[in-house]
Order: C-alpha cells, then sequence, then structure tokens
C-alpha cells in the first residue's frame, strides 16, 4: 500500500542544516497517538478555528524567530525514551506541521534513523496533490507512522464559517492517506449548535467509512481552556456563548461516528 515515490528532493535549508521554528514542546504527551510521546509544537496556521486552544501558534515565523536544528530536537526527545514504551515516540502538531514539511521531512526521516516512532496532527489544510507539494507530502508520509487528522466538519460552507476555510483538500488528504494506507486517527471537535447536528455527523460517518486505514475515531468534546489565550491577544472570541456539550450529546456523537465500522 505504501509503495508511492516521489520524484521531488528535499529542499535545501539556510546553511545547509534542516531546522523547524517551534513555539514549544511537551515531554509527557499522553492523548497525541500511540503511547506516551514527545510533543512538538510548531509556529504558523492560516486556519482560524473558531474554537482554537492555541492562537497563539497562528502567527508565521518572522525574521525576528530563530529556528531549532533537528538534531536539537530529537536528543532533547530522546531525554525522555525510557518512558515511551513500545508504542510511544513523538508527535508533531502546531499550529499547522504541514506549513513547515521541509523540515517537517527531515524530522521525521531523522527520527526513522534514530528508531523513533513518528507522528504528524494535522488539519491537512495545506494539502494539494499539485507539485512540488505533493511530493514532498508524499515522502513525508513514508516516514510516518501514524496522522492524527481533525476533520472538523463534513459541509464545506460550515467548515469555512467555522475555520475561514473550505474542506475540500482536507477531505481529499484524508482519502490520500487510505490510499496510501498510512495508519489514521480521526478527530472531530464537538461544538455544540456547529459541529453536533446528528445529519451532518452521519454524513461524515458515512465519509470515514470509505476510507481503509481509519484506526481510531475520536469525538474531543468542545472547552474553553484556550479563551484566556484569545483575550491576551485581543483576538474577539465569537464562541463565548457556546456551552460545553453534555455527556448526552457526546455520547450520541461516539454513538454515530466511533461505533464498529467496515474496517475495524
Amino acid at each position: 500500500m505504501r509503495d508511492s515515490k516521489p520524484q521531488n528532493s528535499l529542499a535545501p535549508t539556510p546553511g545547509g542544516k534542516a531546522a523547524l521554528y517551534v513555539h514549544s514542546t511537551e515531554s509527557f504527551g499522553s492523548v497525541d497517538g500511540p503511547g506516551v510521546r514527545f510533543i512538538i509544537f510548531l509556529k504558523g496556521c492560516h486556519m482560524r478555528c473558531r474554537y482554537c486552544h492555541n492562537p497563539d501558534t497562528w502567527r508565521m515565523a518572522g525574521a525576528e524567530d530563530k529556528a531549532t536544528p533537528i538534531g536539537e530536537l530529537l536528543d532533547q526527545a530522546e531525554r525522555y525514551r525510557a518512558y515511551w514504551g513500545d508504542k510511544g515516540g513523538i508527535t508533531v502538531s502546531g499550529g499547522e506541521a504541514l506549513l513547515q514539511i521541509d523540515g517537517l521531512i527531515a524530522l521525521f526521516e531523522e527520527a526513522h534513523r534514530r528508531g523513533i516512532n513518528t507522528c504528524l496532527d494535522t488539519a491537512a489544510q495545506p494539502f494539494t496533490r499539485r507539485e512540488p507539494s505533493y511530493g514532498k507530502f508524499l515522502r513525508l508520509m513514508e516516514s510516518t507512522d501514524t496522522v492524527l487528522l481533525d476533520l472538523k466538519h463534513i459541509n464545506t460552507v460550515a467548515h469555512k464559517d467555522l475555520t475561514g476555510h473550505g474542506n475540500e483538500n482536507i477531505l481529499d488528504c484524508a482519502r490520500c492517506l487510505s490510499e496510501l494506507g498510512v495508519p489514521v486517527w480521526i478527530r472531530h471537535v464537538l461544538v455544540p449548535g456547529i459541529t453536533d447536528d446528528e445529519n451532518q455527523l452521519r454524513r461524515l460517518r458515512i465519509f470515514i467509512d470509505t476510507l481503509i486505514n481509519v484506526e481510531r475515531v475520536e469525538v474531543l468534546p468542545y472547552h474553553t481552556l484556550g479563551v484566556f489565550k484569545w483575550q491576551k491577544l485581543g483576538i474577539p472570541y465569537t464562541l463565548k456563548d457556546t456551552p460545553t456539550p453534555t455527556k448526552e450529546q457526546i455520547s450520541r456523537a461516539e454513538e454515530i461516528l466511533c461505533g464498529k465500522h467496515e474496517n475495524a
């Protein structure tokens, strides 16, 4: 399944050494991929999700920012390797990690050389099958063990209202990952009145059932833990009157999305 061979070479980085613009790291992540993981949050995101709990990662890196060499990042991660067990490793999140795909390729390829399990947490908004981006994406997938894919809304109009972008290329990324056979965990944030409509959830489930590589589907309840960041940044928070979902709403969404599907 995973035999696609991209034709594009990795773009050179300044000074010939790959690096990434890192926002922050977390040493003991337990919900961002298999096992215990070292999580690297990258800077930069084009989407403006109305419920985002990390709006401080949106800003793209500028001239004043210093990139971190990938060797340094992996050395830092490996300090915690004893805690990873058989399934753990590193997860790269954001922001949107695919916006730094050259450095990400270098990071994951070096991680595999070191025997480190790799996981990509992405909303896939930069995804395209146009070159040279597609060749780079294929190369990245060769050294990606698991993808955590955010599917925020199945309806592209509602998706644009929620994030500022449509979802056509995101759904195509899901199809591409299925074609490649890359293991995927689907994530869906449940926001009352926005992403909890049962008809739309059933449409999302039908789409998920067309994919052959989905290992897990997770319903993530909307929360307001990141609202203080919006306030600190002076960004209006448009969901301030939106309640967190009830247990019944969560259970219903899980019943629709997370029940046994065809490839389980």
